[in-house]
């Protein structure tokens, strides 16, 4: 059996459901010490995170990823225990496996390989790890990268291994990711009998045409990069459940995955000013899950688009879609940011999988853009 694939079922078995890193950490710290790293563990509250490095001067590059995962779902579902990974065909099962402690094992040995052969490095190597991506993610590495920042460390390049790929490795790399911001707004009413609808205020029908309106709003990307941003209303709930009672409240929450050519500001303007106009008593509580950003520099995206080519011969398509991931984090010090990893269609799913094929050249690919970045400034 290859290295990344004994370690990625080594690191399957650990049940490190978010934010529980249940000694992850701990194997990839021992590791990593062998071959000359540094390590610091950062606890806080209930989450685990790893800052390893390698090397004395000049620009980082860094490898992000978690070590935590999502709950396994009805275990009577899964073909296999979640937490033993079972071989199958070209397959590997087990929670985590795709997202993403196949890609962590992949860091893991393409480091250990890189260095067995010791270039003269030109640079640094740094390993950074949580267990709070699967979960809220205010004590991993939002907190580390305060730490870092007190430290006066950089990173110039950050390679996230987020699981990517639609078909095969490296046909797909993402160089930015939409930012996050969600609302809960409270519409406040009157409850009473249906019967007797002058004696209440219905929420609902009071907010009625603020959400027809707030459901319809979008905003165009300028980059060329992202898909327009679109609101999307996720809940919505009033109600006593009887059919004779109008309700006392109204509660809805939206959320907009936005490009950096739209300002959260502006979002909150457009939202807030609808209901206004229909002078809706109403509280609206807004939450930012996450910047957008998006990476126009080309020596990291280069280092990785040639890396691919060279393992795997075919060229990788930069995309931008999807959902948060930690390099929002990385992205505003001022990092390159690129994120590649295993295929994305199992993950958070019943019997996640991953090509056992995909972890090999994934390994591969990691070990050479290391070479590029690291052994030829």
């Amino acid at each position: 059996m290859s290295k990344v694939l004994e370690l990625t079922k080594e690191l399957i078995s650990k049940k490190s459901v978010t934010p529980d890193d249940a000694g992850c950490q701990s194997i990839i710290s021992s590791r990593l010490e062998k071959v000359g790293f540094s390590v610091v563990n950062l606890k806080y509250g209930d989450v685990d995170n790893l800052w390893a490095t390698y090397g004395d001067s000049g620009p980082i590059f860094a490898f992000l990823g978690h070590t935590d995962v999502v709950p396994t779902g009805p275990l009577e579902d899964w073909e296999s225990d979640p937490f033993i990974a079972t071989d199958k065909d070209s397959l590997l099962v087990g929670r985590g496996a795709a997202d993403m402690k196949g890609s962590v094992a992949a860091f893991v040995t393409s480091i250990e390989e890189f260095l067995a052969e010791e270039p003269t490095l030109s640079g640094r190597i740094a390993v950074l790890l949580t267990s709070d991506e699967e979960g809220p993610a205010v004590d991993g590495v939002t907190k580390v990268v305060d730490y870092l920042e007190e430290k006066n460390e950089k990173i110039e390049w950050c390679l996230v291994g987020e699981p990517t790929a639609d078909n095969s490795v490296g046909d797909v790399i993402k160089i930015g990711r939409r930012g996050s911001v969600s609302a809960k707004i409270i519409v406040k009413g009157t409850q009473g009998h249906v019967a007797y609808p002058e004696k209440a205020s219905n929420p609902i029908h009071n907010f009625s045409s603020s959400l027809a309106e707030i459901s319809k709003l979008s905003w165009a990307d300028e980059t060329g990069k992202f898909q327009d941003s679109v609101l999307q209303i996720s809940n919505l709930n009033s109600g006593t459940g009887a059919t004779n009672v109008i309700p006392g409240s109204l509660e809805l929450s939206l959320n907009v995955r936005h490009s950096p050519s739209t300002a959260v500001q502006q979002i909150k303007d457009d939202v807030e000013s609808i209901i206004n106009k229909y002078n809706v008593e109403c509280e609206v509580l807004w939450e930012v899950g996450g910047k957008p950003f998006l990476t126009t520099q080309e020596e990291l995206i280069s280092a990785v688009k040639s890396s691919i080519k060279e393992v795997t011969g075919s060229e990788p398509k930069c995309t931008t879609d999807g959902g948060t991931s930690d390099g929002r984090f990385i992205a505003p010090t001022g990092s390159q940011v690129v994120e590649l990893g295993p295929g994305n269609a199992s993950i958070h799913k019943v019997n996640e999988s991953v090509k056992k094929e995909d972890l090999e050249e994934l390994h591969k690919i990691y070990k050479t853009i290391l070479s590029k970045l690291l052994t030829n400034l």
